[in-house]
């Protein structure tokens, strides 16, 4: 089954009525919102999270640690997917989203040490975890952080 092929089951999805279009539609005057209050008017309703006074949930959980907002996460790569490159050569993140070992890469690609490494490459990379650095430099690579 392909996406294209795909349809909703008979009678799940009923045509969308239009409202207020009058008494004679069947659904004009207060257009299914019933009589007054804060639902009835346009604009009405309240705010995401808004629980008729009472403290929010959000408010109300505790909150631990700290969240830096303004970090740069760095894309993760392990050692293991380097082998898709010849013996030999330079790799930089550009090579890597060539290479489809990324998708994209923002703020920088750090290399980590999952898997095993047998060619002898220069990784240019924002950061390399302890065991990749030692992976590669075992090798016969380097490890140079740009």
């Amino acid at each position: 089954m392909k996406l294209h092929e795909l349809s909703p089951v008979p009678g799940s999805n009923p045509k969308a009525y239009r409202k207020g279009r009058g008494n004679g539609s069947g659904n004009g005057k207060t257009a299914g919102r019933g009589q007054k209050g804060q639902w009835a008017r346009s604009g009405g309703g309240v705010r995401v999270g808004f629980e008729g006074g009472q403290m929010p949930l959000a408010r109300r959980i505790p909150k631990r640690g700290f969240h830096n907002i303004f970090a740069k996460p760095l894309e993760a790569v392990n050692v293991s997917a380097l082998e898709k490159f010849e013996d030999g050569a330079v790799v930089s993140a550009c090579d890597l989203l060539e290479k489809g070992i990324l998708s994209k890469c923002e703020h920088g690609v750090k290399i980590l040490g999952e898997g095993s490494l047998t060619k002898k490459l220069t990784v240019r990379a924002s950061a390399f975890s302890a065991s990749a650095k030692a992976k590669i430099e075992e090798a016969g690579g380097k490890a140079e952080v740009v």
